[in-house]
């Protein structure tokens, strides 16, 4: 099995080198500054406690320059918000057996790629990492690396399935093959609904209480809508201790936060926090929380304004105000 990343961030990058480094085919798809530094110096990755370390991974800045051939494997790791863009330069050069993988946060890049590509295999991710600045990832967990358990969407499992979760395991990775991940990836969803309020206002007791408001929000439309969704429970005894220590998060902030600081000019809070606000309108349930903080940090990536700069006890004022007028 040969993979291509098209992607090579924080998760891509992090996935792809430690493939690499246990010898597994893989060829990285990067951008702008960031391939520059790769194709020049390499991929400069730290994993936990070890020191950093280079890794001369292929890589190229298009899909068009890969050789996709009958035992590729695409690994999407691109955020939500940009399935789109990398499904049109992915899709003409891909066979019609090619599997692609959502690496990705989230629930709903699955679905569009199913309208493209007929093998998709959907990946709960759960890796502490960051990526901000060219050539360089950082993988913060001193145990394994990620937790990466993988599953056909829209539900089963496969001979793709396990072979991809063999290779991650191989890689250093938790992974294992699971039929109803998308179960799985909702409960990932509603975790990463703090990501916005993360990465727009300051931490404290005021950030606490709006993402508690999110959440509370978020377990009415996924009740309202029927969809199946792990217990938290289950989803605290899979992680147990296996992405513990973190090293070095101190100053480091979620995936979200990383897109603010680093100025990408977009953010991917439509697909987490707007997806409970979508499920909500369909399902006739209120979610004014998650749309003050979806419409509240698209107005910070507009403003260019930096992270944590949006003071989360103003948004529950305005918040208040508005059930009073209702």
């Amino acid at each position: 099995m040969r993979f291509l990343v098209v992607g090579a961030g924080a998760i891509g990058g992090g996935v792809g080198g430690l493939l690499h480094a246990a010898g597994i085919d893989v060829t990285l798809v990067a951008r702008g500054a960031h391939l520059a530094a790769l194709r020049d110096d390499g991929l400069r990755l730290r994993v936990g406690h070890e020191a950093e370390r280079v890794l001369a991974v292929p890589v190229v800045g298009t899909p068009a320059e890969a050789a996709i051939t009958d035992d590729t494997v695409v690994l999407l790791a691109v955020k939500s918000q940009q399935t789109a863009a990398a499904l049109a330069d992915l899709v003409p050069h891909l066979l019609p057996a090619t599997p692609v993988v959502s690496l990705q946060n989230g629930v709903s890049n699955e679905r569009t790629l199913l309208r493209h590509v007929e093998h998709v295999q959907a990946v709960t991710v759960m890796m502490p990492s960051s990526h901000l600045e060219p050539g360089r990832v950082r993988l913060h967990s001193a145990g394994r690396p990620g937790l990466l358990d993988v599953g056909r969407y829209p539900t089963g499992v496969d001979d793709t399935t396990r072979r991809v979760a063999a290779d991650l395991t191989a890689a250093g990775f938790e992974s294992l093959p699971r039929p109803d991940v998308m179960a799985w990836k909702h409960r990932k969803l509603l975790t990463n609904l703090g990501n916005a309020v993360n990465a727009a206002c300051p931490p404290g007791e005021d950030a606490d209480a709006l993402v508690g408001l999110l959440h509370a929000e978020a377990d009415d439309v996924l009740a309202a809508a029927g969809i199946e969704v792990v217990s938290e429970a289950a989803d605290t005894e899979r992680r147990g201790e296996l992405l513990r220590p973190l090293v070095d998060r101190d100053g480091v902030g979620s995936s979200t936060w990383q897109s603010v600081r680093r100025g990408t000019g977009d953010v991917e809070v439509d697909h987490l926090n707007g997806e409970i606000v979508l499920l909500g309108r369909l399902h006739g349930v209120p979610t004014p929380a998650n749309e003050l903080v979806r419409r509240t940090l698209h107005d910070v990536v507009r403003r260019g304004a930096p992270p944590q700069t949006v003071p989360a006890a103003g948004l529950l004022d305005e918040l208040d105000a508005q059930s009073a007028r209702t």
